[in-house]
Formats: C-alpha cells, sequence, structure tokens
C-alpha cells in the first residue's frame, strides 16, 4: 500500500498543508495550500484550523500526518498561540487515527536542501524541484510540503535500515569463533 503523506506547517493565521504519496521510489504531489484562519478571536482561528484539517484528511485519505515543531521565538505570545495551532491540526490528525510525526525546521530544511539553516526561497525551489511542480508554491504551503517530504525520506531510510541490519549475535562488541 503506498503511503500518503499530510505535512502541516502550523500558525494562527495561515497554516500549510501539503500532500504527497511514496509510489516506489518517487515523492509525488496530491494537493497542497493555506487555511487561512483569519484574524478573528484565537478559540474560532483554531476551530478553522481544526475543521479544514480534518476536512483535508477526508478528502485525501493520508496515512500519516507530519507536522512542523514550534520553534522558540522572542515573542512569547507568538509560539504559545503558534503552538496551539500546531495543536488544533495534531488533534485532527489524532482524531482521524494517524501516527503522527514531528520534525524541527532545521530537520527539515536539511532534509529537503541539504542545509539546515535554509532560506525559504530555497526550500521553495527545492520543493518545486523534487515534485516537480510547475510552478512554484506559496511559502507556507512549501513548508507544508518539505515536512511531508522530510517524512518520506525519513520513513524510506528507516525502511531501508530494516532490511539491511545485521542479524544475530555478534558478542556484545567482542568478536566471537
Amino acid at each position: 500500500m503506498a503511503e500518503i503523506i499530510l505535512g502541516i506547517d502550523p500558525g494562527s493565521r495561515k497554516t500549510g498543508y501539503g500532500v504527497i504519496k511514496i509510489q516506489g521510489s518517487a515523492l509525488v504531489y496530491l494537493g497542497s495550500g493555506c487555511i487561512n484562519a483569519g484574524s478573528g478571536a484565537l478559540y474560532k482561528r483554531l476551530q478553522t484550523i481544526f475543521v479544514a484539517v480534518s476536512t483535508i484528511i477526508e478528502q485525501f485519505s493520508p496515512t500519516v500526518f507530519a507536522i512542523e515543531e514550534t520553534f522558540l521565538s522572542k515573542n512569547v505570545q507568538s509560539t504559545v498561540k503558534l503552538s496551539e495551532a500546531r495543536a488544533a491540526a495534531m488533534i485532527a490528525g489524532s482524531n482521524a487515527g494517524l501516527e503522527i510525526f514531528e520534525y524541527t525546521p532545521r530537520q527539515i530544511k536539511q532534509a529537503v536542501v541539504g542545509y539546515g539553516a535554509a532560506q525559504k526561497h530555497q526550500v521553495q525551489y527545492m520543493v518545486e524541484r523534487i515534485l516537480k511542480l510547475s510552478g512554484t508554491p506559496q511559502a507556507d504551503a512549501a513548508d507544508a510540503l518539505a515536512c511531508a517530504i522530510c517524512h518520506g525520506y525519513t520513513s524510506a531510510v528507516t525502511k531501508a535500515m530494516r532490511f539491511t541490519a545485521p542479524v544475530g549475535n555478534f558478542g556484545h562488541g567482542r568478536f566471537q569463533n
């Protein structure tokens, strides 16, 4: 069965989403966009995020959910709101029975661009190339797709390691005859 990955780039005003499928050794673009939660009361924005992510899950039937971890900002209020938006999206994934994977911004950039401190335009460029898109995705959607790509690469490496890991007792660090 093909793995379908929903990637989320959380934000209290704009939450990016991206959906890809692992088909053999290729990553295939299925869809992306932004959930515009607006600028109203926070609880209403969180509800908008939750409902929209739930709808995206119904539409694309992902098998896993990947989300960017919260980074610490100098503005504590912004960090708290970002964490709450992230939680609203994660609850939608959890309610759908999806396993949730979390990646730091640095891990995502490293996986997609090869440099953990890459700029947004570099992430957009690489997402466009990796997924063979006809145009550059909007920044929040590109970040969400990058999160999904990061999980796809991580998942592929984990699966490869399972099949190539040595089997047997190697004497706990000593050679045995």
